[in-house]
Protein backbone atom coordinates (compact mmCIF):
# COMPACT_ATOMS: atom_id res chain seq x y z
CA UNK A 1 0.00 0.00 0.00
CA UNK A 2 2.66 2.29 0.65
CA UNK A 3 4.10 1.93 -2.83
CA UNK A 4 0.82 2.63 -4.36
CA UNK A 5 1.17 5.69 -2.31
CA UNK A 6 4.12 6.90 -3.25
CA UNK A 7 3.21 6.70 -7.16
CA UNK A 8 0.37 8.76 -6.51
CA UNK A 9 2.00 11.15 -3.93
CA UNK A 10 3.55 14.47 -4.84
CA UNK A 11 6.07 12.97 -7.63
CA UNK A 12 2.88 11.56 -10.12
CA UNK A 13 1.50 15.16 -9.73
CA UNK A 14 4.55 17.01 -10.84
CA UNK A 15 5.08 14.82 -13.66
CA UNK A 16 1.67 15.12 -14.91
CA UNK A 17 1.99 19.01 -14.96
CA UNK A 18 5.28 18.65 -16.06
CA UNK A 19 3.94 16.71 -19.11
CA UNK A 20 1.13 19.68 -19.62
CA UNK A 21 3.20 22.31 -19.27
CA UNK A 22 5.71 20.79 -22.07
CA UNK A 23 2.98 20.54 -24.21
CA UNK A 24 1.34 23.48 -23.95
CA UNK A 25 4.85 25.12 -24.08
CA UNK A 26 5.26 22.93 -27.74
CA UNK A 27 1.86 24.38 -28.88
CA UNK A 28 2.76 27.69 -27.98
CA UNK A 29 6.26 27.78 -30.23
CA UNK A 30 4.21 25.69 -33.04
CA UNK A 31 2.06 28.93 -32.57
CA UNK A 32 4.85 31.17 -33.32
CA UNK A 33 6.52 29.53 -35.69
CA UNK A 34 3.57 29.82 -38.08
CA UNK A 35 3.42 33.62 -37.38
CA UNK A 36 7.17 33.63 -37.59
CA UNK A 37 6.77 32.20 -40.95
CA UNK A 38 3.47 34.23 -41.97
CA UNK A 39 5.39 37.44 -40.86
CA UNK A 40 8.17 36.76 -43.05
CA UNK A 41 6.14 36.36 -45.99
CA UNK A 42 3.65 38.53 -45.90
CA UNK A 43 5.58 41.48 -47.12
CA UNK A 44 6.76 39.45 -49.99
CA UNK A 45 3.62 38.70 -50.89
CA UNK A 46 2.97 42.33 -51.02
CA UNK A 47 5.75 43.34 -53.02
CA UNK A 48 5.32 40.36 -55.87
CA UNK A 49 2.88 42.36 -57.53
CA UNK A 50 5.11 45.74 -57.39
CA UNK A 51 8.15 43.49 -58.67
CA UNK A 52 6.13 41.47 -61.64
CA UNK A 53 4.97 44.70 -62.68
CA UNK A 54 7.91 46.50 -62.77
CA UNK A 55 9.62 43.63 -64.56
CA UNK A 56 6.62 44.12 -66.98
CA UNK A 57 6.62 47.43 -67.86
CA UNK A 58 10.61 47.57 -67.86
CA UNK A 59 11.44 44.97 -70.32
CA UNK A 60 8.58 45.31 -72.50
CA UNK A 61 9.57 49.66 -73.03
CA UNK A 62 13.32 48.93 -72.11
CA UNK A 63 12.05 51.81 -69.48
CA UNK A 64 13.64 51.50 -65.87
CA UNK A 65 12.24 52.37 -62.79
CA UNK A 66 13.65 52.91 -59.22
CA UNK A 67 11.76 52.16 -55.81
CA UNK A 68 11.08 55.87 -55.69
CA UNK A 69 9.72 56.33 -58.75
CA UNK A 70 11.80 57.76 -60.98
CA UNK A 71 12.12 56.32 -64.59
CA UNK A 72 14.56 56.56 -67.03
CA UNK A 73 15.72 55.17 -70.43
CA UNK A 74 19.14 55.81 -72.34
CA UNK A 75 18.97 56.52 -76.36
CA UNK A 76 21.15 56.22 -78.85
CA UNK A 77 20.39 59.98 -79.91
CA UNK A 78 22.18 63.37 -79.52
CA UNK A 79 20.52 65.64 -76.77
CA UNK A 80 19.37 68.45 -79.35
CA UNK A 81 17.31 65.49 -80.87
CA UNK A 82 15.99 64.27 -77.67
CA UNK A 83 15.08 67.70 -76.35
CA UNK A 84 13.10 68.36 -79.62
CA UNK A 85 11.52 64.82 -78.95
CA UNK A 86 10.83 65.81 -75.18
CA UNK A 87 9.02 68.86 -75.57
CA UNK A 88 7.35 67.17 -78.92
CA UNK A 89 6.06 64.11 -76.64
CA UNK A 90 4.71 66.80 -73.91
CA UNK A 91 2.80 69.18 -76.28
CA UNK A 92 0.89 65.47 -77.29
CA UNK A 93 0.05 64.97 -73.87
CA UNK A 94 -1.42 68.28 -73.43
CA UNK A 95 1.54 68.74 -70.42
CA UNK A 96 3.18 72.50 -70.57
CA UNK A 97 6.65 73.29 -70.70
CA UNK A 98 7.64 75.55 -67.40
CA UNK A 99 11.20 76.14 -67.58
CA UNK A 100 14.28 74.88 -69.56
CA UNK A 101 17.81 75.60 -67.93
CA UNK A 102 21.16 74.20 -69.18
CA UNK A 103 23.10 71.91 -66.65
CA UNK A 104 26.83 70.69 -67.18
CA UNK A 105 25.74 67.55 -68.30
CA UNK A 106 23.35 68.83 -70.53
CA UNK A 107 19.86 70.17 -69.66
CA UNK A 108 16.44 70.14 -67.25
CA UNK A 109 13.07 70.37 -68.67
CA UNK A 110 10.23 71.30 -65.94
CA UNK A 111 6.72 71.30 -67.12
CA UNK A 112 2.96 71.27 -64.91
CA UNK A 113 0.10 69.19 -65.29
CA UNK A 114 -3.02 68.81 -63.54
CA UNK A 115 -1.42 68.40 -59.58
CA UNK A 116 1.74 67.23 -61.09
CA UNK A 117 4.97 68.57 -61.17
CA UNK A 118 6.95 67.19 -63.85
CA UNK A 119 11.24 67.07 -63.91
CA UNK A 120 13.41 65.98 -67.07
CA UNK A 121 16.15 65.48 -67.21
CA UNK A 122 18.04 64.78 -70.16
CA UNK A 123 22.34 63.84 -69.45
CA UNK A 124 24.42 63.31 -72.92
CA UNK A 125 26.64 60.62 -72.04
CA UNK A 126 28.58 60.67 -74.94
CA UNK A 127 27.82 63.00 -78.63
CA UNK A 128 25.58 60.09 -79.71
CA UNK A 129 23.91 59.08 -76.14
CA UNK A 130 21.23 60.56 -74.05
CA UNK A 131 19.85 59.77 -71.14
CA UNK A 132 16.05 60.62 -70.35
CA UNK A 133 14.93 60.63 -66.15
CA UNK A 134 11.82 61.73 -65.60
CA UNK A 135 10.42 62.40 -62.03
CA UNK A 136 6.42 63.31 -61.68
CA UNK A 137 5.24 64.31 -58.38
CA UNK A 138 2.09 64.59 -57.27
CA UNK A 139 1.68 66.11 -54.15
CA UNK A 140 3.43 64.18 -51.74
CA UNK A 141 3.74 60.43 -54.08
CA UNK A 142 5.40 59.93 -57.22
CA UNK A 143 3.75 58.91 -60.39
CA UNK A 144 6.21 57.00 -61.90
CA UNK A 145 3.32 55.86 -64.82
CA UNK A 146 2.84 59.44 -66.13
CA UNK A 147 6.99 59.04 -66.18
CA UNK A 148 6.82 56.42 -68.31
CA UNK A 149 4.33 57.48 -70.76
CA UNK A 150 6.76 61.11 -71.09
CA UNK A 151 9.46 58.35 -72.09
CA UNK A 152 7.56 56.45 -74.35
CA UNK A 153 6.01 59.68 -76.08
CA UNK A 154 9.45 61.05 -76.87
CA UNK A 155 10.44 57.67 -78.16
CA UNK A 156 7.59 58.15 -80.31
CA UNK A 157 8.48 61.42 -81.79
CA UNK A 158 11.56 60.16 -82.32
CA UNK A 159 10.95 57.98 -84.26
CA UNK A 160 8.28 60.02 -86.29
CA UNK A 161 11.83 62.36 -86.74
CA UNK A 162 13.91 59.42 -87.96
CA UNK A 163 10.75 58.68 -90.12
CA UNK A 164 10.65 62.38 -91.69
CA UNK A 165 14.57 62.64 -92.52
CA UNK A 166 14.35 59.17 -94.70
Amino acid sequence: MTKKNELAGPGAGVSRCCRAMRAACRTLQNVLGVIAVAGGIMPLAGCDPLSLTMLGVGTATGVQHTLNGITYKTFTTPLPQMRTATISGLRNMGIKVASREKTTEGEVIKATATERNIEIELDAITPHTTRMRTSVRNGLFMDSATGTEIILQTEKALNNQKGASL
